[in-house]
């Protein structure tokens, strides 16, 4: 456990330090800038490192332009992407140039391009791009186990050996597949639902009745895992918010199950942490 807790030491008061510039940015001046773009399933979000990889912005909103792991409105994300830069940039008194994106593990042939177009196209020089669990790892910083990453449209997992992802998957189930079950339990329309779901007050109740959802997310990773002597599980992404989620999930795998302080930002910051000063 101490490696579990020196880990989550680390990466808890990373995410605790960007909670706090998202309100109040740093405006102290660096050298240069280092920011991850995350183009989620249900939000985008922007984090901005110093020289020293120390976070002092960011800034997310709700989107809906990526549908499980893939842009499907391009020009919408450019737009929010370009919008969300220039509302740092204001707060910063900066230019922001360099970012770094990720995509779910397995996609890079598929939307790579896509995605790292939409980030050029809001104005950054693309320096980096990698799959989201490997983004996450660069916080997380575990050396062995799988990391899950439970996103709006997909789960991703990556299984770790000495630091190294050696095996990646990605599948289409996420908080979309959350929502659409409490929308049909609760006869709300499925932006409600979404908006339900995203409020801590309600979790203990939807626990039960997103429980199918868990299960069959938890299969995906028992499916994944099963051939690789993986001994515990880390989660992240925005919809391990849902309080209780790594309880179903450590029962179902047979295995302990962690999660971070606030699993949405994780990946982002990780991303962040990967952007560096050399245009692809």
């Amino acid at each position: 456990m101490e490696t579990v807790n020196s880990a989550f030491q680390y990466c808890d008061q990373l995410v605790r330090d960007f909670e706090k510039v998202i309100t109040t940015p740093i405006l102290n001046k660096s050298s240069v800038y280092y920011t991850g773009v995350d183009l989620g399933t249900a939000y985008i979000v922007l984090a901005v490192l110093d020289e020293n990889y120390q976070p002092v912005a960011g800034a997310y909103r709700f989107a809906s332009v990526v549908k499980d792991g893939m842009v499907v409105d391009y020009i919408g994300a450019i737009r929010i992407v370009k919008e969300l830069k220039q509302e740092l940039e204001q707060k910063l008194g900066v230019e922001l140039i360099y970012a770094a994106a990720a995509l779910p593990p397995g996609t890079d042939t598929l939307d790579s391009g896509a995605i790292k177009h939409v980030v050029q196209g809001a104005g950054f020089e693309v320096t980096n791009v990698l799959d989201e669990p490997t983004a996450a790892n660069a916080v997380l910083k575990i050396q062995d186990g799988a990391i899950v990453d439970i996103g709006g449209g997909t789960t991703g997992i990556a299984i770790l050996k000495d630091g190294n992802v050696i095996y990646v998957a990605d599948e289409p189930t996420g908080g979309t597949h959350f929502s659409l079950v409490i929308a049909g339990a609760y006869k709300m329309s499925f932006d409600d639902a979404d908006q339900y779901k995203r409020d801590f007050k309600n979790h203990r109740e939807l626990i039960t009745i997103v429980r199918p959802v868990i299960e069959k997310v938890s299969s995906i990773i028992s499916r994944h895992i099963s051939e690789y002597p993986v001994k515990e599980i880390y989660l992240v992404g925005g919809t391990c918010c849902l309080e209780g989620i790594e309880d179903i999930i450590a029962k179902q795998t047979n295995l302990p199950t962690y999660k971070p302080q606030n699993p949405m930002f994780v990946t982002p910051l990780g991303i962040a942490l990967n952007c560096t000063q050399e245009s692809l």
